[in-house]
């Protein structure tokens, strides 16, 4: 039996016990592979990160990402936590106010940007490998508010109907009328096994185009039953993918340049979560897409792995 250090931080927030939870294994290496899904089981926070030396000299970090139920491609809040972690505690050194890194993934080379005060890192934002994708059509209106709990009319339709988008990860994004439908959002397991189950994207992400805070934009919840996660209290993977729809539905796009949202996520659970995504627009297509918060470190310790 062997012993591996970790820390906690909470991600997309400036203060302790709000944001995401995330465990980080800062150097992993050792730990059997069999054992990393029980690991991240063992904490049953929406993902453990465990780190490793890059296989690439051009890169940092490789890092692989676990939730409860499965390992994934890539993920928003583990990224930026991570990075915040490892720069925290000296394992990445700092170049100044801003230091760019790149952390390897199963979707690729994630960039990474840390912005920093007093040599502490304050501000960590990735930059998406891959660019957002629409999926197919999802189900029906009808068939969604059974799975959400709500009346069809609680969700938005026309331009502002319900789509698939991912990064890496899919989500189904699906627009309700205000703050008020969202908080009433709760998923029926069954009907989102009858409904969603198995399809493209069949993880809901319902939003308001109104913010709770002031400097809000968007105000959502992200329910993750295929990962094991009943609901999620900020999802970086989901934001960045929620950019492509923003964008396709957005009259700047035509003069080009970066568009900027604030979203709400978490409040409804109370770990309030703020997330800044941006998105680079040319000639009305996306060309980059990023999305950034503040962390904090909030324990440390050592957890014993047998073979």
């Amino acid at each position: 039996m062997a012993r591996y250090r970790y820390l906690t931080a909470d991600v997309f927030t400036d203060v302790p016990f709000g944001g995401n939870q995330l465990a980080v294994f800062p150097d992993a290496r050792g730990i059997p592979e069999h054992r990393l899904q029980d690991v991240a089981r063992e904490f049953n926070y929406s993902e453990t990160t465990f780190v490793y030396p890059a296989s690439d000299q051009a890169h940092t970090r490789r890092v692989r990402i676990f939730t409860p139920g499965n390992e994934l491609p890539f993920a928003g809040h583990p990224t930026v936590g991570t990075a915040h972690v490892l720069a925290a505690i000296g394992d990445l050194a700092l170049t100044g106010d801003t230091t760019r890194i790149v952390f390897e993934e199963l979707v690729g080379p994630v960039p990474v940007t840390i912005r920093s005060e007093g040599g502490a890192p304050t501000f960590c934002q990735l930059s998406v490998a891959k660019l957002p994708e629409e999926g197919p059509t999802p189900p029906s209106r009808e068939a969604l508010a059974g799975v959400l709990g709500l009346e069809p009319d609680d969700l938005l339709d026309g331009e502002w109907a319900p789509r698939g988008w991912t990064c890496g990860v899919p989500y189904l994004f699906v627009p309700l009328r205000d703050r008020d439908a969202v908080a009433r959002a709760r998923v029926n397991v069954a009907e989102w096994e009858r409904a969603l189950a198995g399809t493209w994207a069949p993880e809901p992400f319902v939003f308001a185009r109104e913010g709770e805070r002031a400097g809000s934009d968007l105000h959502g919840r992200m329910f993750a039953p295929a990962f094991g996660i009943p609901e999620d209290p900020a999802t970086g993977s989901a934001a960045v993918a929620l950019a492509g729809y923003l964008t396709r539905r957005d009259a700047r796009r035509n003069a080009g340049g970066t568009l900027r949202w604030r979203l709400e996520q978490g409040f409804e659970m109370g770990r309030p979560s703020i997330l800044d995504i941006e998105a680079d627009v040319a000639r009305g297509d996306i060309t980059a897409v990023r999305v950034g918060g503040g962390s904090v470190i909030v324990c440390e310790g050592t957890m014993m792995v047998r073979g």
